[in-house]
């Protein structure tokens, strides 16, 4: 973004049912064009349906925390509210209303990466959008008042961004615990009697086939592209080839923080100290040889995750608080301030030399928040996550993590990851969390409501990672 923009308007929800029934319909081709997911099943999708029933009755309002690992969760969550509980009511005889579907809660950035035409599409399908960076009051109060008094329950995912890892949870963000509250406050403040729960969904992304032979084609161009030596082509992939492959995803990631600790130490003056950790713990029942400077790879990675945000914050003069996640947040907000310019009435009426001026700051600010886009990429990213577990899932996770990496690097206009290969998708319903036998805990002091939020996001942290270790 190289020229200053105004201010950036919420866009309210504006559910069409024409739009909506449209969107059912169309469903099923848009996962065959936009994704590669052949097959999505649900465990426990009875759970939703008995909600469902119990929502259209007026006993239940009810929010649907996701898991969030990839950009094509939202056609899961699609997929799953208008094949598969409507599949699971018909079996059990539930009877639930239609159509099945749900408010949710957006990052107001994709439409600006994505096209008008999605914001506008999200608008009509009851979409709420929000900035993560800061306290949104506008989206925040429109969501709490679909949660109370909307057609249809809400969806949200908590991790608020994807982490690339289907066996990875991220932190969770703890605004949908205070939905949760909120809801709960003024159902009772409306003399009305619902129930408010949250229901844990966990998605895991799964290879129809073997993707060996493709991840060793991607990471051929991978190390073409960062200076290293091709592994060359090869046959009928082995055990052996497998565990040599994993060495040579190791040595890139390597090679590539090596790349990037000279790029910000020299460049930008930064200081990366050696930070040696304990050995890895003799769990590794893999065969897969430990590099030796494994234990080492973590450390190192957020040292580096640190000054690259430092490099930002410094310009836009904000400390360096909080986790990760939370610090990237700022900088888009604050990135976002600077370019879509809420004091600035009409962009247009702006003199040349004072449109100029403008248009600096919105491109040295772009510039800036690129260092943040980096760290997203490789947030949650550790040293072992491929060791633990060698599957050709995380072989795939990482890779495309460091595809995305060198792509932004390479300054690619459009990050659009390459398919390795058929998916299916296993998706688990939860047990719902009650927010509503929380509350007198919540409501009894101020010091007490933070401790419920903490407490009921830790909880939700667990259900979450408990759905996607029960999925085979």
């Amino acid at each position: 973004m190289v020229r200053v923009q105004p201010s950036l308007e919420f866009i309210p929800p504006a559910l069409n049912p024409l739009v909506l029934r449209v969107t059912q319909l169309l469903l099923p081709a848009m996962l065959r064009s936009q994704t590669a997911i052949t097959h999505i099943q649900a465990d426990n999708a009875e759970v939703l349906a008995d909600l469902y029933r119990s929502f259209e009755a007026g006993k239940t309002r009810f929010i649907m925390a996701f898991r969030h690992p990839s950009p094509d969760d939202p056609f899961c969550m699609a997929y799953l509210l208008y094949r598969l509980v409507p599949r699971v009511a018909r079996q059990q005889q539930i009877l639930i209303p239609h159509p099945i579907h749900a408010h949710f809660l957006y990052d107001r950035g994709i439409p600006l990466w994505a096209g008008a035409r999605v914001g506008w599409l999200f608008s009509n399908l009851g979409g709420v959008p929000i900035h993560r960076g800061k306290v949104d009051r506008t989206g925040l109060r429109t969501a709490r008042n679909l949660l109370v008094n909307g057609s249809f329950p809400m969806a949200v995912a908590p991790e608020g961004a994807t982490n690339g890892h289907s066996e990875i949870v991220s932190p969770l963000e703890p605004g949908i615990a205070q939905l949760g509250f909120w809801g709960v406050e003024d159902l009772l403040k409306a003399g009305r009697s619902e129930q408010v729960v949250i229901v844990p969904i966990g998605i895991r992304y799964c290879y129809v086939q073997s993707t060996w032979k493709p991840l060793e084609k991607l990471l051929n161009e991978l190390e073409a592209d960062s200076g290293l030596k091709q592994g060359g082509k090869r046959g009928k992939m082995t055990s052996t080839d497998e565990a040599s492959l994993y060495q040579r995803l190791y040595q890139l990631g390597e090679h590539l923080l090596s790349l990037m600790e000279e790029f910000y130490t020299r460049f930008y003056h930064q200081i990366l100290p050696y930070h040696p950790t304990s050995p890895i713990s003799a769990g590794n029942t893999s065969g897969l040889k430990l590099p030796n400077s494994e234990r080492d790879f973590t450390a190192r990675l957020q040292a580096l995750a640190d000054a690259a945000l430092k490099v930002a914050e410094q310009y836009f003069h904000l400390q360096p608080q909080g986790s990760t996640i939370e610090r990237c947040r700022r900088l888009e907000q604050a990135g976002w301030d600077w370019i879509y310019r809420e004091d600035i009435k009409q962009v247009e009426a702006l003199s040349p030399v004072e449109r100029g001026l403008a248009d600096r700051i919105a491109e040295e600010a772009s510039l800036r928040m690129w260092h943040m886009r980096l760290v997203e990429n490789f947030v949650a990213v550790t040293g072992k996550y491929v060791l633990e577990k060698p599957t050709v899932e995380r072989f795939a996770e990482t890779t495309l993590l460091m595809w995305e990496t060198i792509a932004r690097i390479k300054g690619s206009s459009t990050v659009r990851r390459p398919r390795l290969g058929k998916q299916s998708v296993q998706m688990t319903v939860g047990e719902p969390i009650s927010v509503s036998d929380r509350w007198q805990t919540y409501q009894a002091s101020r010091r007490n409501a933070k401790q419920a939020v903490t407490d009921l996001t830790r909880d939700l942290q667990i259900a979450l990672e408990q759905t996607i270790q029960s999925a085979p």
